[in-house]
């Protein structure tokens, strides 16, 4: 079975983002989740958001992590951005990131 580190970087090698499509990479912990818009080519994060910048929502970690999916994208056409490369990082397609990533595209952005 590989590590969370072996898999994180075998996710990056193949995942790079571009001036067309910004990398959106997302990071949990036990209590919260993480999202942020990276221009690899400049080396610099666009904007970042977590689920403190939402309002109290009520419910379980996955809908939380929905509904700040929803948010981020609403943010991400502030910023003019519609297509990203999504970067799961070390996680498993699975529960919060799985929530967010289909918030993120209830919410319109592409990938």
């Amino acid at each position: 079975m590989a590590s969370p580190k072996r898999r994180a970087i075998r996710i990056r090698a193949k995942i790079e983002g571009t001036q067309d499509r910004l990398r959106l990479s997302v990071d949990r912990s036990n209590s919260s989740m993480y999202a942020q818009v990276i221009d690899d080519s400049k080396g610099k994060t666009v904007f970042g958001m977590g689920l403190k910048s939402l309002e109290k929502v009520a419910g379980t970690k996955s809908e939380k992590a929905k509904a700040l999916g929803v948010k981020f994208a609403e943010e991400a056409k502030k910023h003019k951005i519609t297509k990203v490369v999504f970067d799961k990082g070390s996680y498993k397609y699975h529960g919060r990131i799985k929530a967010f990533a289909e918030g993120a595209r209830e919410g319109g952005l592409q990938f």
